[in-house]
Formats: C-alpha cells, structure tokens, sequence
C-alpha cells in the first residue's frame, strides 16, 4: 500500500508510502481519499499526515501527465481533506512541492521540519498548480508572495514558510508535535477554503506580470498562473477552482509543458551508466591546480560538497590572486544567504593554497584548471605523478584540448579523465565527464560520483574538439558570422536568437567571456583547418582593433562608462568591407532567416556528434545545450527541438543550404538514416 493508516485512542496516522519521493500517483490519491472516509468513521480527533523517509510529498507523477486523467483527482482528494470535519495536521518531515504542498495546504494546520522545503514549483514542468494551489497559497501567505511563489516556481526553506504565515510551526519531529496540539486550539484554525482572499491590489498583478515577462519570457505557465491568482480574487473559491483545473489540463498536453517533461526525465536518468565495471575511488582531499577564475569556482564546488582542498599556483602571486578569489566566492554566497557564518568559516578551514606540489601527495583526484596549452597542462600532470599515489585520478577541466594526447605524457593513460566544469563552477550545472581512449573505469565512476556529491548534472563525452557543447558552439558561432557577414549585423543575429528564447545572443555572450578566448582557440585551429571551408576573418580584425568585449569597454557592441550595450557601427562597416573584399553581395536576411540557419547548424553539428559516439544520446544533447549554452529549456533541448520539426523538413532545408556551401553545410549522416527509414533523433543511441 502506497498510504498507512494507524490510530492510537482518537488520534489517527497517516503516512505516504510511495518510495523514493513520495509521488502523489493514482494508489496514493486513492489512499488519502480513503483515509478521509476512514478518519471520518472513526470519529477521530485529528489526522496527522506524514511522508515516510526524507520526503513529505514531491508532487504529482510526471508520468501520468501523458495518460487521460485517472480517478480520484487530486482536486477531490484535497478538497476531501479541507473540508472534512476531522481536522488534518500535515508534519512535513521533507520536501512537500507541487501537489503535496497542495495537500499540506489544505490541512488545518502545518508543522514542518527545520531542513525541509515547501513550493508550487508546477510551472517549471510548464503547467500551473491544479489543485487548489493558485487559491489557497494567496489566503495563506499574502498575494505578493503568492504570486512569487508560483510564477517563479521557486520552493522557501523552513524559516521562510514561517514568516510568510504558510506554516505555524518548526520541529524536529513535526509529528510528534502535532500529536502535542492542544484540540481546542486546533479547532480554532479556520479551514483554508473558508479564509478570505487578498484585496485585488492591480499594482501588484501589474508588477508580477512585469517580471515574469523579464524572467519567464515567451513562457506559457507563469503568464497563466498569474491570470489564474487574479480570477481566483474576485470569485468565490470554489468557482474559481475550476478555472484553475481547466488551465492546468490544457497546460498539460501543450508542446511546453512535453518539452519541460523531456528535460526532467532526462536530467533524473543523469547518471553513471551501468557498465561501469569498478567502484569510484573514495575522495576526502582532492587538488586543484590554478587559481584563476575557473579553477576557484571549482575548488568552491567541492569545498561546499564537504572535501578538503589544496589549490596549487605556480607562484605567490597566484596564491594570493587565488585566496582572493576564493574569498570572494564566500563572501558573495555568505552576502546572499546561501551559508552561515559558521558555513563559511568551515569553508575557509578547509582550502589551502600553495606552490608545493608535494601537498598533493595524499590527494587521490586532482583537477586541473590551468590556461589552455597543451604544453603548460602536459607539465601539471608530470608533476602531480611524481607526488600523488599511483592509482589517484588526474583530471583536466580542458575544454577543447586531446585529451588522449595529455594522458600519453603519464605512464598510466587509464587514471586521466575529463571533467569540463562550466563557468561558474560553482553555479552551472553540467560537467561533462570526457572518456579518454584509455581512460578507466574506475576514473570515469569517480567523475560521475564527483558530479552526484556536487549535485551537477553529468553526461559522458566522448574525445574531439570541443567535445559536446563547444563543438556545438563553435558551428554556431560560425553560422553567426557567416549571416553577419553576407547581409546581418551582431545585433541583428541577437535579437533573432533572444526571440527564439536564448538569454542573449551569441555575439553578446562573446562580449562577455572575451573575444580573445576565441582567438586563441581559432589560432590553435590553424594548423588543421580545411583550407577549402569558408573561413571568415571579421572577428580577427576585432582583435586588431582592441575590441575584446566588455573588459575592454568595446566588443561587438560598444559599452560607454561601463554601463548597458549600444550598437557600434564600426563593426557593421567591418562586414561590408570584408563581403566586398570576399567578392560577396549581401543580402537582408530577416529573423526567421537567421534563426534558421543557425539552429540548422546547430542541430547537423549536434546529429554528427550522435553518428561519432561523441555522445552516447540525443537526451544528453539535450542535457548539455539547454544546462551549458543556454538553449531554452522550454523547447526541450537541440534534439528534442529537432524532432519537433521532423527530421525529414530539416534535412530537406539543409539539402537547399548545401547548395549555397556544400562544405558547411554536408548533411549528417545520421539525419540521412533518420530521415530515411522515419525515425526520431531520440531513437538514435551510439
């Protein structure tokens, strides 16, 4: 059974029993309903509802949302609970999100753990609450936490939900203070149906609405949730639960809501893959070697997990650059309330850094993190081997460098792995663990239990350039200029891609991390370059200009005083002179143009990637584009987006573009096989 009941005398339990979060799936609705009829029969005093484990209730189960509804509805079920006569208590022990805040808010009373978390994060699976949600959280908390709470979908710890009023107390053990509830008290508690809503405040409806359009922009879910909060004050509330319900159902089955879907499921079934024959090493001191940017966020990310690091520097200076900016990161986290004083005290007593190699000597995985030369990344893991044990782990954080050809400089190749971090290190969270030709099990299970203790999501990348997402990237990018050039402008390639749903366009990102980066990493293609593969050398001559992005005040955008972007026309005179001297007429493309071009890159880059057994998935693809590159989560992913369109209309789009550049634009061969036998780029596995 997936709900216990037991009663002692006139007190009654129950408890959901539906491991490993407590799914509020059909069994469990049906098991509440009867504990309702049950509790009710029995004429008990109270009900006081608990989830086994470290659970309360995770919400509903995503898997039924492609099924027709089944009976019971979780709204009956909640309703059932709010209004019977037996008054419930919910002792949240853990996590109650979705529909199991939905049924905690509709018990009398809430008593909730010190670590546990309550949220309505519905809209992040691209539907709204449908059980009450909308309507009870405003009588509870207010409408203006109400609306953050469920626009934004972001749950609130223990102490949050008690300033907030949506809980009345915390506990250690919230159940056995519910069973110390004076009765008289608890039969006081007016019934959350019968409290009144908030004052219709349109201010405060307007300023939502605002911000949901700046953070949620082109999402579905916020947009109707906030309609949902709104209708829900001026009707009674049993006529607006309704309107609620039918928003949900129709949410459900949209193509948002099976994009969100996709990319939960994927990111869950995130893990090391069952062929792994040999257990992770067991990691207590680990090193990181260089201190910059990069390498901090990483030695941050593992001091939160609870190791103790060495951060290794070549000289004094990168020592103090390095607890400098580890200080930083702690300071900023600690500003923000993300750890205690005491938190980061802890942090600080755990990191070292030094220029001695020899401090490594007892670490069993180091991490390099140093600049991107072959030659300067060879020379770190010579001199890790001569200090670290035989069989502790070395990993690179390359980003597009062999790392076969790294691994061949240490006399044992299987102990080398990739770990690409994303910067922030200690915020994004993807790593793509690189598999090396050589490189062992054991160190591909250490990078995959590495990312669980990290909490980051990981996906297993094969050896190329650029792996998964940088490979991907870079084919973007040149999509980009190409277009610039023939007859667009940076900003225009922005705002295409911003309305398409990315958070800022390729040349605005390039701004940000520095078009020097990108230099250097054309510099080191030089010598392998297709001479026949249209090159285009605009970028080049921002670097001749100084225009190295925001750091430098100028970039493909100017940035006067510091401040917000403006167009530079500078730039758009760079891609005439060079179409004229390319002998190219330019053309005006529009929008549409552009963003199809360049997701079409994209997504032919992305299918040869999946045809190599770069990648061992079209999920993973997924994983990496919308976790690392910003791709909208929304759409589902590269792949996922791509098979929305069909394979077979791509392929006839890309054979039209392969006639303008049959270089750049050479079909995939396994978007040829898809496109032949019917098949999805889901169905493809390498």
């Amino acid at each position: 059974m997936n709900v216990t009941t037991r009663s002692e005398s006139d007190v009654g339990y129950v408890e959901i029993d539906n491991a490993p979060v407590n799914a509020i799936g059909q069994s469990v609705r049906q098991g509440l309903l009867d504990a309702v009829h049950w509790a009710e029969k029995l004429r008990l005093t109270r009900v006081i509802l608990s989830g086994k484990g470290w659970t309360f209730a995770a919400g509903a189960d995503a898997r039924e949302f492609d099924l027709a509804p089944l009976e019971p509805h979780l709204p009956d079920v909640v309703n059932a609970i709010d209004e019977s006569f037996v008054p419930w208590i919910a002792a949240i022990n853990g996590v109650a999100l979705g529909g199991g805040a939905e049924i905690a808010m509709a018990c009398r009373m809430r008593i909730i753990a010190p670590a546990a978390q309550i949220g309505l994060p519905e809209v992040t699976l691209g539907v709204i609450p449908g059980a009450g949600g909308t309507q009870r959280l405003p009588r509870l908390v207010g409408l203006v936490k109400a609306l953050e709470m469920i626009s934004f979908g972001k749950p609130i710890g223990a102490q949050a939900a008690l300033a907030a009023g949506l809980v009345h107390a915390i506990e250690d053990d919230p159940v056995a203070e519910a069973f110390m509830v004076n009765t008289e008290e608890l039969g006081c508690i007016v019934p959350t149906w019968e409290l009144p809503a908030p004052d219709h405040d349109q201010s405060v409806i307007a300023l939502a609405r605002s911000a949901c359009a700046r953070k949620s922009h082109h999402q579905e879910a916020p947009r109707r949730a906030i309609d949902a909060i709104e209708q829900g004050l001026t009707l009674p509330f049993h006529a607006a639960l309704p309107v609620e319900r039918v928003t949900f159902l129709e949410l459900k089955t949209g193509s948002q809501s099976r994009a969100l879907r996709h990319m939960f499921f994927a990111e869950r079934a995130a893990k090391a893959p069952n062929w792994l024959s040999q257990p992770a090493v067991q990691l207590d001191h680990i090193v990181v070697v260089g201190g910059g940017t990069m390498g901090t966020g990483i030695a941050y990310a593992l001091l939160h997990a609870g190791a103790r690091v060495t951060l290794i520097e070549t000289d004094r200076d990168g020592v103090t650059r390095a607890l400098n900016n580890l200080a930083q990161i702690i300071e900023a986290s600690f500003t923000r309330g993300l750890i205690t004083e005491a938190e980061a005290q802890d942090r600080q007593n755990r990191f070292a850094a030094t220029t001695d190699y020899a401090q490594a000597s007892d670490a069993m995985l180091a991490i390099e993190a140093a600049f991107e030369s072959m030659e300067v990344k060879t020379q770190i893991f010579t001199r890790l081997e001569a200090f670290m044990p035989t069989d502790a782990i070395l990993a690179t954080n390359t980003s597009y460098l062999n790392i076969d050809e790294m691994a061949a400089c240490v006399a044992d190749p299987s102990r080398v792995v990739g770990l690409h971090f994303f910067a922030p290190a200690h915020i994004m969270k993807l790593l793509e663990i690189v598999r090396g030709a050589k490189t062992s099990d054991q160190a591909l299970a250490t990078g995959f239990d590495l990312a669980k203790r990290l909490r980051k999501v990981p996906v297993l990348a094969g050896v190329c350039d650029g792996f998964i997402g940088n490979r991907i990237l870079a084919r973007y990018r040149e999509a980009a200029d190409t277009v610039f050039m023939d007859g667009s402008t940076p900003w225009e390639v922005d705002e295409a891609m911003v309305e398409f749903g990315y958070p800022m366009g390729p040349y605005e990102s390039q701004d940000l991390s520095g078009l020097d980066i990108a230099h250097a990493n054309r510099r080191r293609q030089d010598a392998t370059r297709d001479p026949n593969r249209r090159y285009i050398p605009i970028a080049d001559r921002m670097i001749e200009l100084g225009k190295l992005g925001r750091k430098t005040g100028a970039g493909w955008y100017r940035y006067p005083g510091g401040k917000g972007k403006v167009e530079d026309p500078i730039v758009a005179d760079l891609a005439n002179e060079e179409a004229h001297f390319a002998g190219r007429t330019r053309t005006d493309y529009v929008p549409a143009d552009i963003r199809n071009r360049l997701l079409l890159a994209m997504i032919n880059e992305a299918a040869n990637i999946l045809y190599e057994a770069i990648a061992q998935s079209a999920r993973d693809i997924d994983i990496v584009t919308v976790s690392g590159y910003g791709f909208p989560r929304w759409r589902g992913g590269l792949m996922q987006y791509a098979d929305s369109l069909g394979v077979q209309a791509i392929v006839r789009e890309l054979e039209v573009l392969a006639k303008e550049d049959p270089i750049a634009w050479q079909i995939s061969p396994l978007l040829r096989a898809c496109a032949k036998d019917g098949s999805t780029l889901a169905d493809y596995t390498a």
